[in-house]
């Protein structure tokens, strides 16, 4: 569903100022300059990105955009959520400045900070599903994937400090240890269904980890999420996975299961993550809330 955008709406800004890259570095190059057309918010730990986005929609602005990567503009989302009224109230702009920019590719923004500023400002308005987790007695919510077993487990093994040294490599050295290590059993269990294995990745958008569509037929709007569970996350699998990946970007089908639901459970003795950050602990309640969030498009 799309609306036109209001070029009146009052405009907010949250960036984290330690963030790195070209995009982050021509950002900063041009702050002065967007100061003039909206206010600017800064970071500074953890969190902060969704405590000033609540604060935004409580001060009136309508359009609160998320300047960083996929983890920024998970943290603005919820704290859209967190507001009262926070997605009636406010809608949300993605300035991709991350290394993958997931969302961003799955609303086909562009990758030049100039055309993205353009569209922020007369661009339209899409409606997205959210959806909505409830783990531990917390709730929170994403709007473009999230996973349990291996991929949780790699990133809760990151050495944060080589991470500042050597970048992505980082989870790539934790998802090696990650696999040496006995797997968890994980249960989905969805429209009177049950599927059992040891990764389990969830899609609201097609996209994981960049342009690899590992959810071929999911829409940010069709009030369901794909669930992608693979039995085995061993070594052979995930080699026997990589080559249909890089060659043609879709996985082999005969290698995971899968299912489409509105509201489902995940169980086991795993962590979860959501757009790349853990999130907590399972069990897990999911559930899809149609159409939630309005989001700037081109």
């Amino acid at each position: 569903m799309i609306f036109a955008a209001r070029p009146s709406m009052r405009c907010c800004v949250i960036f984290n100022p330690t963030a790195k890259g070209d995009k982050a570095r021509r950002f900063r190059a041009q702050l002065d300059a967007i100061a003039r057309q909206a206010v600017l918010k800064l970071t500074q730990t953890a969190g902060d990105a969704a405590r000033l986005a609540r604060e935004a929609v409580e001060e009136g602005y309508d359009l609160v955009v998320a300047a960083g990567g996929d983890g920024t503009v998970n943290e603005v989302l919820n704290g859209l959520a967190r507001a009262p009224d926070g997605f009636a109230r406010a809608a949300l702009g993605v300035l991709p400045l991350g290394t993958v920019n997931v969302f961003a590719r799955e609303l086909g923004l562009p990758r030049r900070l100039a055309e993205n500023w353009a569209v922020l400002q007369r661009g339209r308005l899409r409606a997205v599903d959210v959806v909505e987790i409830e783990a531990g007695g917390a709730r929170s919510c994403f709007c473009q994937l999230a996973g349990a077993g291996l991929d949780a487990r790699a990133i809760e093994r990151v050495n944060w400090p080589l991470k500042k040294r050597i970048g992505p490599l980082a989870y790539v050295w934790a998802g090696l240890g990650a696999l040496a290590e006995t797997k968890p059993e994980l249960t989905v269990r969805a429209n009177g269904a049950e599927l059992r294995g040891e990764l389990i990745l969830i899609g609201n958008g097609r996209r994981y980890g960049g342009d690899f569509q590992l959810f071929p037929t999911a829409q940010l709007d069709d009030g369901v999420v794909d669930v992608c569970v693979f039995p085995r996350a061993s070594g052979f699998t995930l080699l026997r996975c990589a080559v249909p990946l890089l060659l043609r970007g879709r996985l082999p089908e005969a290698a995971v299961r899968r299912l489409r639901a509105a509201a489902f459970t995940i169980a086991g003795a795993s962590a979860f993550e959501v757009d790349g950050e853990l999130a907590g602990r399972l069990p897990a309640a999911l559930q899809v809330a149609p159409r939630r969030l309005r989001v700037v498009v081109p």
